[in-house]
């Protein structure tokens, strides 16, 4: 892209958030181009991850006090069965569980996703065990000062929290689990789904005005899941990276579904934002959870030498040294097929923001709730809210 071009890029952004400001009234406060008009969902991910060690309570409970709409916990199974929030089968990253020497014969390799990792995992851990270990921030840039003072939470004790605070507040705030790696749970015996819907029903969270949306990357989990339960479904879709140009790359075992994998079908994330794709997803779920450059990527410029070009000096390539692209079909396909959209994920990093944003955040939340998203999931939901809000 010339520099020409990238200045209507930046100039396009710009007409954006001043037709986002107009007519402040309060007609124009509430009108989005959703799938129903409301306003878009701020979803905590992982809590206020942003700011405090990712699935604690005391991460949820920030992201609440900020105002988000749903909290989003990611599940996995102990070994004994309960379900708790961390990110991955594989606890090494956000918790202490390396440090401590009485787990050090725990560490193993184990196939998550056709991939080998090594470290300790959650399925060789009882809830009492888990309970001794400490959360950490596995994002070395954020603050490390909240490590080793937050356990981690049973799935149950986040339902309490949201219910707890939605009594105080006096607002419904939703709990939108994941169900993290559904395959390599059901091969150590410790499927996540029957525990989810028991736990679920309950609280009563059966029907689809429950405050509660769960998610995956897998396929055939979710179309189990409704023939069970009547709470809204979201299909999450994936990709490896981003390439010069700005194209979704497609590495395993971020390339597909890892259902398909196994069963070897041949479609990949990309296949299922397809009209046809679409339609099938509509069968089973109410909604998709796209990565977001699914929806407005952003492609290097390079140079006359074939490389990208530093655009901000800092002797860095990094997103923000890209350029904003035109958006793409999938929201208005979605929403033509009686999808809603929640993208992910939103972080304030500056060198995670895309050139076209002058390292402000609030304009890319701007730039995606013009494009018409129904929610999103953010790190940071007092920006996120911020944005939606037009402070």
């Amino acid at each position: 892209m010339t520099h020409r071009n990238y200045s209507a890029a930046a100039a396009l952004v710009a007409a954006v958030l001043l037709a986002a400001c107009a007519n402040t009234g309060p007609e124009r406060q509430s009108a989005y181009p959703t799938l129903d008009g409301a306003k878009p969902l701020v979803i905590g991910h992982r809590g206020a991850s942003g700011y405090l060690p990712e699935h604690t309570l005391a991460s949820y409970r920030k992201a609440i006090e900020m105002g988000a709409d749903f909290i989003e916990p990611d599940l996995v199974v102990t070994k004994d069965g309960e379900l708790v929030a961390r990110h991955e089968p594989n606890i090494t990253a956000t918790t202490d569980v390396s440090t401590r020497p009485e787990f050090a014969s725990r560490k193993k390799t184990r196939m998550v996703d056709g991939v080998a990792e090594t470290g300790w995992f959650v399925t060789d851990f009882t809830l009492a065990e888990l309970r001794t270990l400490y959360a950490k921030q596995a994002n070395p840039v954020r603050d490390q000062s909240f490590n080793k003072q937050f356990p981690v939470p049973t799935f149950r004790e986040i339902l309490e929290l949201a219910k707890s605070e939605s009594a105080r507040t006096g607002r419904t705030i939703g709990v939108y689990p994941e169900t993290k790696h559904p395959t390599y749970h059901v091969a150590a015996g410790l499927p996540i789904e029957p525990r989810l819907l028991k736990i679920l029903a309950e609280y009563g969270y059966t029907k689809k005005n429950s405050p509660v949306i769960i998610q995956s990357f897998e396929v055939q989990n979710l179309k189990d899941l409704r023939q069970q339960t009547g709470v809204r479904l979201v299909q999450l879709i994936d990709g490896d990276g981003v390439d010069a140009q700005g194209k979704v790359t497609l590495v395993a075992p971020f390339d597909k579904p890892y259902d398909f994998a196994v069963r070897k079908d041949p479609r990949t994330f990309p296949d299922l934002l397809t009209p046809k794709g679409l339609a099938e997803i509509k069968t089973y779920a109410d909604g998709i959870g796209p990565w977001k450059p699914y929806l407005r990527s952003a492609k290097q410029v390079l140079g006359s030498d074939g490389k990208p070009q530093d655009l901000n000096g800092d002797g860095k390539i990094t997103d923000a040294d890209r350029v904003l692209l035109a958006p793409t079909e999938v929201v208005k396909n979605a929403h033509a097929a009686g999808l809603f959209v929640h993208a992910f994920t939103f972080r304030n990093e500056k060198e995670l923001l895309v050139s076209d944003y002058k390292g402000d955040p609030k304009v890319e939340y701007a730039v995606f709730y013009e494009l018409g998203v129904d929610g999103l999931f953010s790190d940071f939901p007092d920006t996120a809210l911020a944005a939606r809000e037009r402070k």
